[in-house]
């Protein structure tokens, strides 16, 4: 069964969504997965694969295009992390309306920046009953600083210094080529390319307000407060876009039931690639099944 195109709602904002019902079409109420896009990312990239699986494994799963972001309302390609949660949490108003969809069993599903977006929101509501961050950051300014050297860093700075001005002055932020905020990672730089290529949304510029809205992003600072329901992270053992460090901060930070697993070997777009990706889905579904059963029993 394929997705259904829905549209909900956030902050007056009209956002467009992908909806995948339970493959099997039984009866009964079941768990619902909303799923986190990354730092530039749209719906459509990467997590349609992610959210079959799920549908697949008999969960109700929704993707969507945050505000400004692919299909959706809003001032285009701004970061604005705050709003983002704001974002996942219509996207759980949303998703637990859904009439085969258990509003009490509601889980969420966050890949690179989506993961620290995913373990922002469900910090602070408690709607959301197991979390799954693949990739994730926990330190917006320990990860920016982390793949620079020192004088790309203080450069950097400067840049967003400036721009900080210019938007207080002039209203707008300047726009620069996507790689020169997000670091081209050479190592899995063609799979990165090839998804991206012919995606609608895939957005080639970014505002350099991008670089203060991840300095001041820390999850790590609010991930305890998950505790006592489940998160999981998954890490990319040789990833050189988001450190693997980064998710083993979150979890040393994190309260039990947490798992922590490590793809050795594996870069950080090669988790949405065989055959990372069915390591990566193969885990996620085993928290799930422990912590969040698919179907219509609790």
């Amino acid at each position: 069964m394929g997705a259904t195109p829905v549209v909900f709602h956030s902050e007056g904002c009209r956002l467009a969504g992908d909806y995948y019902p339970p493959a099997d079409g039984g009866g009964g109420a079941r768990a619902g997965v909303v799923l986190c896009h990354g730092y530039t990312g749209v719906k459509d990239l990467y997590l349609p694969d992610n959210a079959r699986a799920l549908a697949e494994a008999g969960y109700a799963a929704l993707a969507f295009d945050y505000k400004g972001w692919g299909e959706s309302e809003g001032p285009r390609t701004r970061l604005a992390p705050h709003s983002r949660v704001a974002d996942v949490q219509a996207a759980l108003t949303f998703l637990g309306t859904r009439e085969e969809v258990d509003p009490g069993r509601l889980a969420l599903y966050g890949t690179s920046y989506g993961g620290a977006t995913a373990v922002w929101t469900a910090a602070i509501d408690r709607r959301v009953q197991c979390t799954v961050s693949v990739v994730g950051i926990g330190h917006g300014e320990r990860w920016m600083r982390s793949v620079r050297r020192p004088d790309e860093w203080f450069d950097l700075l400067e840049r967003s210094a400036a721009d900080r001005v210019r938007r207080a002055t002039g209203g707008e932020s300047e726009l620069v080529a996507r790689t020169e905020v997000l670091l081209p990672d050479r190592q899995s730089a063609a799979l990165a390319a090839a998804a991206r290529r012919g995606v609608k949304g895939a957005v080639d510029t970014l505002p350099l307000e991008f670089v203060d809205e991840t300095l001041g992003f820390h999850p790590e600072w609010v991930v305890d407060r998950i505790a006592p329901r489940p998160v999981l992270f998954i890490a990319a053992g040789d990833d050189r876009l988001v450190p693997p460090e980064e998710s083993r901060a979150l979890y040393d930070k994190a309260g039990e039931p947490k798992r922590l697993v490590v793809l050795d070997g594996c870069g950080h777009y090669e988790v949405y690639a065989e055959p990372a990706f069915t390591r990566v889905m193969d885990e996620t579904l085993a928290w799930f099944g422990e912590h969040l059963a698919a179907g219509d029993e609790p």
